[in-house]
């Protein structure tokens, strides 16, 4: 047998299994990795009330301990990725942790917002990504709203403001930056953008039109994370990751009249 490779996620749980930790994990599992999660939100939406959600940060006490656990194994950690932290002191307990224990591909998907919500859950957290967690990443994987949050720009409405926007935050120690354009920017491409401080690249495929993608970003971040992982170059897991979500997106189901969820195992099953 090939030597395992340890993926940790330190995310948010979505209870509709579509995102958060549940898409980091059946995405990790995918890829041949074996998946962890440290636990940092628990997510509830209310479909009584047009699918609003409720956030709840789990105590950082709780979240160290899980972190400890998942530390104290044997075999090293292949890659790490962050999603939902929604407090200040959970971000530096993050942070901490990833410089102490001198972890490698580390993958920052800055999740400020929820699926068919516009505003930041925890508006104080931006400012702590920012300074401390950005600066560890070997590759962010922000949407519009985020990198524009990150960057402090105005919103982000063209590939030139992406590119802008990419150029602040590979300033702030981003090794690898990549912009999640998706379905905004353009009628008939999903399009994103990847900047490694020197080049541009812009990937874009057909869209796909019917709308299940909830989760698209976590599960392209964690697909990401399991490439490096896997020993890809940064740009070969982009790449990868890129036509893994594609196909997640394509095989995507309507989960309920509000939301559709993307389909993880579409690749293996198409």
């Amino acid at each position: 047998m090939s030597e395992i490779k340890r993926t940790l996620t330190i995310a948010g749980n979505d209870s509709s299994g579509g995102a958060g930790l549940a898409a980091d994990l059946k995405t990790f599992t995918e890829f041949g990795c074996y998946g962890q999660v440290a636990v940092t939100t628990l997510v509830s939406m209310d479909p009584d009330n047009n699918w609003s959600h409720n956030v709840f940060p789990i105590e950082l006490e709780v979240v160290k301990q899980q972190l400890t656990t998942v530390l104290a194994s044997e075999q090293p950690l292949a890659a790490v990725k962050t999603g939902m932290i929604g407090t200040v002191e959970l971000v530096h307990l993050v942070a901490e942790t990833i410089e102490r224990n001198q972890l490698k591909n580390v993958v920052i998907d800055p999740v400020l917002v929820c699926k068919g919500e516009d505003e930041v859950l925890n508006p104080e957290t931006a400012d702590a990504l920012r300074e401390k967690l950005v600066p560890l990443a070997d590759v962010v994987t922000p949407n519009l709203f985020e990198a524009a949050v990150l960057a402090q720009t105005d919103p982000i409405k063209s590939i030139e403001d992406m590119e802008e926007a990419a150029k602040k935050i590979h300033a702030l120690g981003a090794k690898h930056i990549v912009i999640k354009g998706g379905k905004a920017l353009d009628d008939a491409q999903a399009i994103d953008l990847y900047y490694d401080g020197e080049t541009f690249e812009v990937l874009a495929t057909d869209k796909v039109n019917h709308g299940h993608n909830h989760g698209a970003g976590c599960t392209f971040a964690a697909a990401i994370t399991a490439g490096l992982a896997n020993d890809l170059l940064v740009k070969d897991a982009i790449h990868q990751a890129k036509d893994f979500v594609t196909a997640a997106i394509a095989s995507g189901f309507a989960y309920n009249q509000y939301v559709g969820a993307v389909y993880h195992s579409a690749v293996r099953f198409k």
